[in-house]
């Protein structure tokens, strides 16, 4: 947990982490499956796992003895199963294959240890329950699908569709790896799982009390700190301007300070009681969080909202229900990890020997290699394979100009990128063993697959695009203005649907106050941060790649209400609130960083080129997620096709958009 996070605690604002640059896989654009908390909670908590050391390091054994677990068969007719069609080729790429057992061993390579703890987790909790005489039934696992859509208010199908389509869960995987695991830890903690009405009082404050608006400054040292406290002490009116100036956390930073409202009962008492003691304007103590140092401004106090608890009793009970639930599950698998014998057989030669084809062994019973390889080609094997079919695109693109990716080119890609980071030496060179230890600490990857899945594509995507990136005195002009130009301070409300937006633009024409509008983002903005922020956006600046959106604001003077602005499938109201003060520097001093920072991007955005133009030229025929691509046709003339934006800004104070 970072210093900010703790922070994120203490003052219920949802602050990120400083962003850190790092290498990304540019030609695959591998998106792994995140599978909800519930899951995270019960089958891979890092609170509750076994407690393996990595028992992947070596190749994985590929003998299969015939005899059946001990009681496998039997635990694992508990939960719901699911076989994907065994075929022995995955995928076919421009002739040539890639095999089912090269596919499993990608995936355990990648996925083993973390699908390992699960499937022990899982085996634990069907002892537990078995014991017990706990039992999870198919109608358990469909009542609880029910209830899940209706929380959300949707359809049992439309539940379904949505977690395969946004998380890439089947419904196999959401009954076998989520559903059975929560309602069979449920059913043995049931006891554990009462709630007082204090704890419901709590909870209903917390999320529906009143709050008190605050702005936020965070840096690291405690002098600094105080200096800061006492300029905002004698100039309130300043606190904006020096949270963008000095503090370390850049999201509320770039909002002048803004953090969401804090409420009663989510983080530390006695900071939550000076706070709901301030008066507008005041300004806190400074507050130590780790090793920095935060300060508040009170931007005024927010009425408890009208909502009665009978409405929202249920749903309270049930959010309380789901904390304890995890509180159970980790002192549950503490428990069970301590009174089992568990063995990690693959990370010790000798049993390994003895045990051919397992991998662990809980109070004697085996989990196979082939177990392990079949669950991780179940969870993740449709990425898994898209990764692989891109690497195997770009062996075929090298081998078809006649190029090779050597160590000095991957040598280069991480000085490059350390480089960019300034991770550096003293003598000012890339420091490439602190790099890839920062890399692969933040990926949470070992440095083999850092370098296979994250460098060695990236340095084999510049071998195949070769030619020299133009960067041109007008690029350096707009990265000038972009970065160092006036910008325009507005709120924002984001609407899903025209007829809403229309709506909400009438009120707001009506009622010209900026309180008002930001009434109007806190009820319908769809946007959840600027939806909390009543409306409040980073400045929009020029040439920020939102050239409809930029150009609305731009013309927009203080107090103006923009027209509906269409971007692609949302629609954009904005209110301006003035300009920022341009940055006085001349363009002389910043133009080699400028440069550079050009030319990365362009340099990226060829990469990502050439990769498309490779996959598009490509016959990839993938069997896992039964899809096939033929190659695409090159138009001659296609280059002199002009482009037609989809959407073209309406004239300020127009209620619908122009095409």
């Amino acid at each position: 947990m970072t210093r900010t996070d703790d922070l994120l605690k203490v003052v219920s604002s949802r602050i990120t982490p400083k962003w850190k640059r790092r290498i990304a896989l540019v030609a695959s654009g591998l998106a792994i499956i995140g599978l909800s908390f519930a899951l995270r909670a019960v089958t891979s908590d890092k609170s509750a796992e076994a407690q393996l050391p990595n028992p992947f390091r070596g190749k994985p054994s590929q003998e299969q003895p015939a005899a059946s677990q001990q009681s496998g068969t039997a635990d694992n007719a508990e939960m719901p199963r699911h076989e994907r069609p065994k075929h022995d080729v995955m995928a076919v790429v421009n002739g040539q294959d890639i095999r089912r057992e090269a596919l499993a061993s990608a995936c355990v390579e990648r996925f083993g240890e973390e699908v390992l703890e699960g499937l022990v987790n899982k085996r634990l909790i069907m002892h537990h329950c078995r014991n017990r005489q706990v039992e999870v039934t198919d109608a358990d696992i469909d009542a609880e699908i029910d209830r899940m859509a209706a929380r959300f208010k949707i359809g049992r199908e439309q539940w379904l569709q949505m977690l395969e389509k946004e998380r890439g869960i089947n419904i196999q995987q959401y009954k076998r790896d989520i559903l059975w695991p929560t309602l069979a830890l449920r059913k043995c903690a049931a006891e554990q799982l009462t709630v007082s009405d204090e704890e419901l009082q709590r909870a209903y404050e917390s999320q529906f009390g009143p709050a008190v608006k605050c702005r936020l400054i965070v840096v690291n040292d405690r002098n600094q700190a105080e200096q800061i406290r006492r300029q905002v002490i004698d100039q309130p009116a300043d606190f904006a301007r020096l949270a963008m100036q000095h503090s370390q956390d850049v999201n509320s930073a770039s909002i002048g300070g803004l953090i969401q409202p804090i409420r009663h009962n989510v983080g530390d008492p006695n900071i939550e009681k000076e706070v709901f003691a301030m008066q507008p304007n005041a300004i806190s103590s400074i507050i130590p969080v780790g090793q920095q140092f935060a300060i508040l401004k009170c931007e005024g106090h927010e009425a408890a909202r009208n909502v009665p608890l009978e409405d929202v009793r249920s749903n309270l009970i049930e959010q309380i229900q789901e904390g304890k639930l995890r509180e159970v599950a980790s002192a549950l698998f503490k428990e069970l990890q301590e009174s089992a014998t568990i063995q990690n057989v693959w990370n010790d030669p000798q049993l390994r020997a003895q045990n051919p084809g397992v991998v662990a062994t809980i109070n004697g019973e085996p989990i196979r290699y082939e177990e392990l390889a079949e669950e991780c080609l179940l969870r993740y094997g449709e990425g898994v394979l898209d990764v692989e079919i891109s690497h195997l695109l770009l062996q075929q693109a090298l081998v078809k100009a006649n190029l090779s990716v050597t160590d000095q080119d991957l040598n280069e890609e991480i000085g490059h990128a350390a480089k960019l980071s300034g991770i550096v030496d003293k003598n000012g060179q890339p420091d490439l063993e602190k790099w890839i230890q920062m890399a692969t600490e933040e990926q949470g990857v070992e440095k083999e697959e850092y370098l296979r899945d994250s460098v060695w594509p990236s340095a084999a995507l510049k071998k195949l695009t070769g030619g020299a990136i133009e960067v041109t005195q007008e690029d350096i002009q707009k990265g000038y203005e972009a970065n160092y130009s006036e910008r325009v301070r507005c709120r924002a409300i984001v609407l899903g649907n025209m007829r809403r937006a229309q709506e909400v633009w009438g009120k707001a024409r009506q009622n010209t106050s900026m309180d008002y509008f930001g009434d109007l983002a806190e009820e319908y903005s769809i946007e959840p941060t600027s939806k909390s922020l009543r409306g409040e956006v980073p400045p929009i600046q020029r040439f920020g790649g939102q050239p409809q959106l930029e150009e609305v604001a731009f013309e927009l003077q203080p107090g103006e209400l923009s027209g509906i602005i269409q971007l692609a499938d949302k629609f954009v109201i904005l209110k301006c609130e003035g300009r920022t003060e341009p940055v006085k520097v001349n363009m002389q001093e910043v133009q080699q960083i400028l440069y550079e920072d050009i030319f990365e991007k362009k340099l990226r955005m060829a990469m990502n080129e050439r990769f498309e133009e490779i996959r598009s030229r490509a016959r990839i025929d993938n069997y896992l997620a039964g899809t096939s691509q033929a190659p695409e046709r090159v138009k001659p003339d296609a280059a002199a096709e002009p482009r037609v934006d989809s959407a073209v800004r309406p004239t300020s104070g127009t209620p619908t958009p122009t095409r």
